[in-house]
């Protein structure tokens, strides 16, 4: 069995790639991608030779069944004596490269000549096999394919043979294509076949076919300079550049049926396909089905395995590709744009491998100027410090601040203005929920008027001048544990919470100032997965508890009786009938409704649009549903959202919207000023986390950004931003991961055509300024909205926090190693941290982050919950330090990488979430 598997697209085409082996770059030839057709020689229902296609690939391989359609694309499993046949021909056979032909009668009469100077061909079969290979060709239907007709076995022209089955090629059939010209098709194409071929797709036609008066089996290889349509012959309207033509007697060892099929493999794969465009002899074609050879896994004749069994050759197929398809990095750039004649084009991206962060950070390579040294081209790492105070910040500005004409420019397209109503509800429906939670716990000193104006602002300042305007700034769940903590820890203290926040605010302007002036977010190299895992899932189980605390805090103040002493106005502290009832039914009701339609986005119910639409717009689906059944059961109360009207403050009695640094109703006490650097401290580390990650997650080398990002000047932006916001009692913001995805997502545009069983491909993002603009104003009027928003109950915002938990551990590794400590090691997935970590390693590993979990739980219960951050850190030296003389590096690599894939399009069971491993 052979068989060779695709790699992830990278920017630079596959022809200007060098395949395995460091070969000579060559900038003449071109490819593209590759459509193959097989024909084989059968007799039709007439009795008359033809034609007949038995498959074709495009990637992978569709063979027409005999049920009578089309099978559904496929890994081609070939035999190992056809590639053997392939290569043992290949070195004998007729190569022609860069025929010069316009028509498939041309290209017979040149390769005929070839195989006659060559002496594989009699000069006498010459107009027998002209004849052959200029039949009319066919295409499969129900009545009419290679399982209805019988193959065929050419006779030599004169013989007075006649078998039934396999008749002589009678002279009198024309020659010169009349039959294909003058006859339409007796195939019907395949639907949807056309579609999926993308635009410059050139074709090989492989002939395979018995020839009895050959003696001995002929292959012909031939590569036409221009690609030539040929019409009549294949099932779609392609330039077809390649020819491979077997002939050969009919003996029981050879099947020309899978020689055919190995070598329609062979051309759809796309490194023998980019050797094949290349090649400049025989050698190299040679060369290339060694290659191949060496990529492809033999399965020798034994008992059938298991599926198991057959899954522990992914990993070596695995390694095989990572071979073949080796990294662009080890590539020489410079040369090579100038080899193509590039130089002084749009930057190229690649990817560069950071062993201290775990995964591929982004870097851009910059364009080469015609006539400079490749030396010359400075890797434009982000992350890379200058040395220089302020360095990294200048150089953002210089790297993105010039693109800013094509930021407005960009934002001209359909698409973007979608993005911007889905994005809408994205960000509004957790700045409400958020808010609501945030009057909660700070007793209404900042609720959802102060959050959804200081999203509003914020939103709008970072859009127009951000270095990464896909990020979506916002509120999220670590901020609100950190309001909480600092609520309880000022109200035990009587200090004036929304005074300490101000100094707070202060502090973080000091502090981001010098970590950006020292270039100090490198840093984020060092938070490897194990913190960020410990870190969410922390927050996860935050979100889940506080929610169901308040659902038996609501069923303390309603407990369920016998007798209530019902009033004619709901009274503070006077128990309720059916209050704590209708709470769980709306929070529960809220969470499963907004689940399901998670899951349902990615099902198979629906068109895929329809589908999408309702999934993405199920937070707010669920929210309007649960708050329409609470405004129409009149008769219980439930506890609603606290809105004030147009600008107010939620609380316009405790403060108002400036507040004073030196304290509003007392002095604030001087020690506090500067003890105020510590709780400062805790949060700059929740949102250097938070944005840095976010910033490193949408900008994968997958994702196929152009423009650049900024760490330095997003961070300065950010944490500046939030420290002003102290002053007017607004909450600071952060990058926040979900809905920065949703964003960059919503603004891809993939590829229409597709290969059977591939992936979209992506043909650009729209990176610009406009869609987040125009978001962070639709928010700002959405303040308006207070005679809708008072009638939602706090109870369908619960079920929303605890929504949010819930599916922020479906992103964790953490969470499933924990649900492997339940299952037996039979039922464990097929992944690199199962199968290549001995099962207790794997659990002690696991063991560790739990241990942490607690400590840090621990911490976060008891007074000094600020301290949580500071605990947090703490996990980076275990890590780089202890964890090594513990685990085998690795052991390390498969529980500690960053193996989140990125997901564009839909597929069943797969979501944003599944990227994410910060909560928000």
């Amino acid at each position: 069995m052979g068989s060779a598997g695709g790699a992830a697209a990278v920017s630079v085409t596959d022809v200007d790639l060098e395949a395995a082996g460091s070969r000579r770059l060559l900038s003449q030839p071109d490819s593209h991608e590759g459509y193959v057709e097989l024909h084989e020689l059968v007799l039709d229902n007439a009795k008359d030779l033809c034609w007949m296609e038995a498959g074709h690939w495009l990637r992978l391989e569709e063979d027409f069944q005999e049920s009578g359609d089309w099978s559904q694309p496929h890994l081609s499993f070939l035999t190992y004596h056809s590639l053997l046949e392939i290569r043992r021909a290949l070195s004998k056979g007729a190569i022609l490269l860069n025929t010069e032909a316009n028509s498939l009668p041309a290209v017979v009469h040149i390769l005929l000549d070839q195989l006659i100077y060559e002496g594989q061909m009699k000069p006498q079969d010459r107009d027998d096999v002209m004849r052959t290979l200029l039949l009319r060709h066919s295409h499969p239907t129900e009545d009419e394919s290679v399982w209805t007709m019988p193959p065929a076995l050419v006779q030599r022209s004169g013989t007075g043979r006649a078998d039934v089955e396999r008749p002589p090629l009678r002279e009198q059939r024309p020659v010169e294509m009349s039959r294909m010209a003058g006859k339409e098709q007796s195939g019907v194409p395949k639907p949807q076949l056309l579609e999926t071929i993308p635009e410059d797709a050139e074709a090989t036609l492989v002939l395979v076919g018995c020839a009895a008066f050959l003696e001995q089996p002929v292959l012909a290889f031939v590569r036409l300079k221009d690609a030539v349509t040929l019409d009549g012959v294949l099932d779609v309207s392609i330039p077809v550049r390649f020819l491979a033509v077997v002939l050969g007697p009919d003996t029981p060892h050879i099947s020309y049926h899978e020689i055919g099929r190995a070598i329609g493999t062979m051309m759809s794969e796309r490194v023998f396909r980019r050797d094949a465009y290349l090649a400049e002899g025989r050698q190299e074609l040679l060369r290339a089905v060694e290659d191949f050879l060496d990529a492809s896994i033999v399965l020798p004749p034994s008992e059938a395995p298991s599926e198991p069994l057959l899954r522990a050759l992914v990993p070596l197929q695995r390694e095989l590709l990572r071979r073949r398809y080796q990294p662009l990095e080890r590539l020489h750039i410079g040369d090579f744009l100038k080899d193509l004649g590039t130089a002084g084009s749009p930057a190229i991206r690649c990817a560069r491998w950071d062993p201290l962060l775990g995964h591929g950070v982004p870097s851009w390579a910059p364009a080469v100027s015609p006539g400079k040294d490749e030396a010359t081209a400075e890797d434009d790492d982000p992350l890379r410090r200058t040395g220089r105070p302020f360095g990294g910040l200048v150089r953002d500005i210089r790297r993105r601040y010039p693109k800013y004409l094509s930021d407005i420019k960009d934002a001209l397209n359909p698409q973007c203005l979608a993005a911007v109503i889905f994005i809408y509800f994205a960000a509004l429906s957790p700045a409400i929920t958020f808010g609501g939670l945030l009057g909660e716990k700070t007793k209404g000193m900042m609720g959802v008027s102060e959050l959804l104006i200081s999203t509003c602002v914020q939103c709008v300042l970072f859009s127009l001048l951000s270095a990464q305007p896909l990020l979506v700034v916002g509120f999220s769940g670590p901020l609100l544990v950190f309001e909480e903590a600092f609520y309880s820890f000022c109200s035990s203290n009587g200090l004036e919470y929304i005074v300490g926040r101000v100094w707070i605010g202060f502090w973080l302007i000091l502090l981001v100032l010098v970590v950006v002036a020292c270039e100090g977010s490198f840093l984020v190299r060092y938070l490897s997965r194990y913190t960020q895992e410990i870190f969410s899932f922390l927050i996860s189980l935050i979100f889940i508890f506080e929610t169901f605390s308040k659902l038996v805090t609501i069923f303390k103040q309603h407990p369920l009786k016998r007798e209530y002493n019902v009033q004619a106005e709901v009274q503070p502290g006077v128990p309720e009938p059916n209050t704590a009832l209708l709470s769980l039914v709306l929070m529960a009701g809220t969470f499963f409704l907004a689940y399901f339609l998670r899951v349902f986005k990615n099902s198979s119910f629906l068109p895929g649009k329809v589908r999408r639409l309702i999934g993405d717009f199920g937070v707010p689906i669920s929210i309007f549903i649960m708050a329409l059944a609470d405004f129409f059961i009149n008769d219980t109360y439930t506890q609603k959202l606290s809105v004030p009207k147009g600008l107010q403050v939620t609380n316009a009695t405790a403060r108002g919207w400036f507040i004073h640094p030196m304290g509003d109703t007392t002095p604030f006490p001087i020690w506090m000023m500067f003890a105020s650097v510590i709780p400062a401290l805790l949060v700059f580390i929740l949102i250097f986390l938070e944005t840095q990650i976010t910033t490193l997650i949408v900008s994968k080398p997958e994702r196929k950004l152009v423009k650049g990002t900024g760490f330095h000047l997003d961070l300065l932006l950010i944490v500046a931003m939030g420290g002003l916001a102290a002053l007017f009692g607004m909450p600071w913001l952060s990058a926040t991961t979900v809905r920065t995805i949703t964003h960059a997502n919503a603004l891809t545009i993939m590829s229409k055509t597709s290969a059977p069983g591939g992936k979209a491909q992506i043909l650009e993002v729209k990176e610009q300024r406009i869609s987040g603009l125009l978001v962070a104003v639709l928010i700002g009027v959405s303040i308006l909205m207070e005679p809708i928003l008072k009638y939602i109950p706090l109870a369908v915002l619960f079920g929303i926090f605890l929504y949010m938990g819930v599916t922020s551990l479906f992103g964790i590794q953490l969470f499933d190693r924990i649900l492997l400590l339940l299952k037996p090691p039979k039922y464990h997935p097929d992944e690199p941290y199962v199968t290549r970590v001995k099962t207790w390693r794997m659990h002690l590993f696991t063991f560790t982050q739990i241990v942490f979990l607690v400590v840090l739980w621990v911490v976060k219960s008891t007074p000094a919950s600020l301290a949580l951050p500071f605990v947090l850190i703490l996990t980076v030296p275990l890590r780089r330090f202890l964890l090594p003389r513990i685990f085998r590096d690795i052991e390390l690599k498969c529980l500690d990488a960053d193996d989140a894939v990125v997901t564009f399009d839909e597929a069943e069971g797969t979501d944003v979430y599944n990227e994410v491993q910060m909560p928000s």
